[in-house]
């Protein structure tokens, strides 16, 4: 036993000296950061064990699942005390009257995040979209990244949200990965790190937190981990070289969380289909040792399959905080968790100075985050603030500067005079359309035959993009009718989807290529804006596709002078 208190002892010596190196607000003098660690201690003391467990747990709150969950949430917060909430689907004034009756309720003030990585639409639809990082991923000035993460944490101040769950780090160097895609800034380790740093100061120097994800990284995936435990199967080497990179890159940026992601990788944890977010040897020996990371360490959703298959309710949350976690995200079991919790602290298991260190981590940067002094928001008009004329603008120049053109052999950009336009694919065209207004002539999959030979035409894939996981595969046959054109005519390709798209498609006899990487009003709008010339095309391609359409390619084209 007086081993165990030595070590204690040596824990939280090293807590002390480390209080501040995690998240802190730019420019903060001595003497507030003083009153910030004044109120941690006096907060922390303050606090029974039980309600200090509580401040290890965030739970899921949503509006569409009727009263009783929200009943059930709302005991929650009452009688466990817990540390936040995680905003779901889909009600906004409805989640923020809610999360102003559950702060009233709480001693110490919930931190509220959500999945915003495209903003807060990712969780309400009324909300205005930003786009995907893949699209991001191919702008290349990085200062436009931060002032629309800037613009996400204006709604989610608007909203009471305190933490993004964003953005995503993971390289994406599987073009079938299931669950990322869109969600990642491409397959290059440098634009990736350069562009989720982008974000992160964004939302943090406009006092949003970020967390950097999935650690140790979930990019060369092929199972959804919400369904099923993937395996990251690559050698060390690999791993430091690729997945592990960004997040070593990003260690002493001031970035104020890190999650970790349900993946099994052997190379990094010997014992057989164990976690990533439950592993001992990744989070506290990998993360917090190795790479040095005194941020918050938070799981990733424990109500996903590739854990919540196969551990209970309690159980796992117990043993992600055994691993070094300091929040358990998402969780199903908090009473049954801080049981387990303290059962460890009893055994002499898990010292009560772990329980000093997370809990203070917290506290710390609620107050960082103005939490010490909670102020309600007000519902009215929610919505239109969310979405609005401002939100349009630059999400329309975000798209704007990552339009890729891949390739333009004959000049056929800008627009000429008597171009037509064939739409393909399953998705919506007709605000394309009616932005190019008189620039195209219009015709149908069926009416190309009625195009004289020899015509300038325009070729739409328009893809589905009502989630981020819509498959981007082209038909066989809209790849006949794309050959077809080519034979007898002079064809413009502009994908209004992934550039994984194009993986199969044979450009060869395509003078002109353009990449839009969504189809939404926003990047049509966008794009018909260049192609008639009036804003110039200078993205790259941030993803490999295959052989010929390799990372960073790309052709500046400037805009018609006025």
């Amino acid at each position: 036993m007086k081993k165990l208190a030595n070590v204690a002892i040596i824990v939280l010596l090293i807590l002390n000296a480390n209080l501040r190196a995690q998240y802190q607000p730019k420019n903060w003098p001595k003497a507030d950061i003083k009153k910030a660690e004044k109120w941690v201690d006096d907060k922390y003391n303050s606090l029974s064990q039980n309600e200090k467990l509580g401040q290890l747990f965030i739970v899921a709150l949503y509006t569409n699942k009727g009263e009783n969950h929200i009943d059930e949430i709302r005991n929650i917060v009452n009688k466990e005390q817990i540390g936040g909430l995680i905003l779901m689907q889909d009600d906004a004034a409805r989640e923020i009257n809610l999360v102003n009756e559950f702060q009233q309720k709480s001693k110490t003030p919930m931190m509220i995040g959500m999945d915003a990585e495209w903003g807060l639409y990712q969780r309400i639809t009324t909300a205005h979209k930003y786009p995907w990082a893949m699209t991001l991923g191919a702008i290349q000035d990085k200062d436009l990244i931060e002032k629309m993460s800037a613009k996400i944490a204006e709604d989610c101040h608007r909203m009471g949200i305190n933490w993004d769950f964003a953005p995503v780090v993971d390289v994406n160097t599987n073009p079938n990965n299931p669950i990322i895609g869109n969600r990642s800034f491409g397959s290059e380790v440098k634009n990736v790190t350069k562009s989720a740093l982008a974000y992160s100061n964004g939302l943090q120097n406009n006092n949003i937190l970020a967390a950097i994800k999935h650690f140790p990284g979930h990019g060369d995936t092929s199972t959804d981990s919400h369904l099923d435990l993937p395996v990251v199967s690559h050698k060390i080497d690999r791993l430091n070289e690729v997945e592990i990179a960004p997040f070593k890159a990003l260690m002493n940026k001031n970035i104020g969380g890190v999650m970790v992601a349900h993946l099994y990788v052997p190379a990094l944890e010997s014992g057989k289909g164990i976690p990533a977010s439950v592993s001992k040897n990744i989070v506290t020996g990998l993360l917090k040792e190795k790479l040095g990371y005194k941020g918050l360490i938070i799981t990733d959703a424990l109500n996903m399959g590739a854990v919540a298959n196969k551990y209970k309710p309690g159980e796992l949350d117990a043993m992600a905080f055994k691993a070094g976690n300091d929040i358990m995200l998402f969780s199903q079991g908090v009473a049954e968790g801080k049981r387990l919790i303290q059962k460890a602290i009893d055994s002499g298991e898990i010292p009560q100075a772990r329980v000093e260190e997370s809990v203070k981590k917290i506290l710390l940067t609620k107050y960082f985050l103005g939490l010490n002094q909670y102020t309600p928001k007000n519902p009215q008009n929610i919505n239109s603030d969310l979405n609005n004329a401002s939100h349009t603008a630059i999400v329309q120049e975000m798209y704007a500067n990552a339009l890729t053109l891949i390739k333009d052999e004959k000049k056929l950009l800008p627009l000429k005079e008597n171009t037509y336009y064939v739409p393909l694919e399953e998705a919506s065209y007709q605000t394309f359309v009616n932005e190019m207004e008189s620039s195209v002539i219009f015709k149908k999959a069926n009416e190309i035959k009625t195009i004289p030979a020899g015509s300038t035409v325009l070729v739409g894939f328009h893809k589905d993009n009502s989630t981020a996981y819509k498959p981007y595969k082209i038909s066989a046959e809209s790849k006949r009718i794309l050959n077809e054109l080519s034979k007898r005519h002079n064809v413009i390709l502009n994908v209004f989807g992934s550039p994984y798209a194009l993986k199969d498609v044979d450009l060869s006899t395509i003078s002109t290529v353009l990449v839009s990487y969504e189809n939404n009003e926003d990047s049509m709008t966008a794009t018909a804006n260049a192609l008639k010339g009036k804003t110039k095309i200078h993205g790259r391609l941030p993803v490999l596709v295959n052989d010929n359409l390799k990372p960073g390619l790309g052709i500046d084209l400037k805009a018609k002078s006025n």
